[in-house]
């Protein structure tokens, strides 16, 4: 008999659901250092990933994160809910949260994924195997083909800016706004 994720989930209450994320981001943390401790010369190599120039992180990070958000937006008003809805999962994690507590795991997220997915998958194997392994992370989003499509958009143009500019820090906040500006609109539906 095959046991569905939102079966799962759904046995799992809001706590129980939101320290499953933790675990999880704080595993693909740890991952990435791993990773970076095997693949890179020197752990220092970090550094030459991280920019702190404020335009890179405005126009190719906040920018292009709220033209995803609007992206998203204009999808859930045109397609019927069963064609973007993840199982319920985003609700239940954002919902009842705080927007403080939105922020801390919206960074959360952003850095944990873009440090794993760019600054160690993408500058030691590739533009494409990043994107791809990043959508298929999202595995709840695999039998859902809005929500396929939407995510690898979103990794690719994501991977995409890290071509551009080489800055982890452009990629964290392209991801990070998507992530809290969402996230704050499911909390603000409730």
């Amino acid at each position: 008999m095959k046991v569905k994720q939102s079966d799962i989930v759904k046995q799992l209450t809001d706590k129980e659901l939101q320290q499953q994320l933790i675990v999880s981001q704080v595993l693909l943390l740890g991952l990435a250092f791993v990773l970076s401790f095997l693949l890179f010369d020197r752990m220092i190599d970090w550094l030459d990933y991280i920019s702190l120039t404020l335009a890179d992180i405005v126009y190719y990070g906040v920018l292009p994160g709220a033209v995803i958000v609007v992206v998203d937006m204009l999808l859930m008003a045109f397609f019927p809910k069963k064609y973007y809805d993840d199982g319920g999962i985003n609700d239940r994690i954002f919902r009842n949260r705080s927007i403080k507590g939105i922020l801390g795991l919206a960074l959360l997220v952003a850095v944990t994924e873009e440090l794993l997915f760019r600054g160690v998958i993408q500058t030691e194997f590739g533009y494409i195997a990043a994107s791809v392994l990043f959508a298929l992370v999202h595995i709840r989003y695999l039998h859902k083909p809005v929500l396929l499509v939407s995510v690898l958009f979103v990794s690719f143009y994501i991977g995409y800016i890290f071509v551009l500019t080489g800055n982890l820090l452009a990629t964290i906040a392209a991801h990070f706004t998507v992530d809290f500006v969402l996230g704050v609109f499911i909390r603000c539906q409730k």
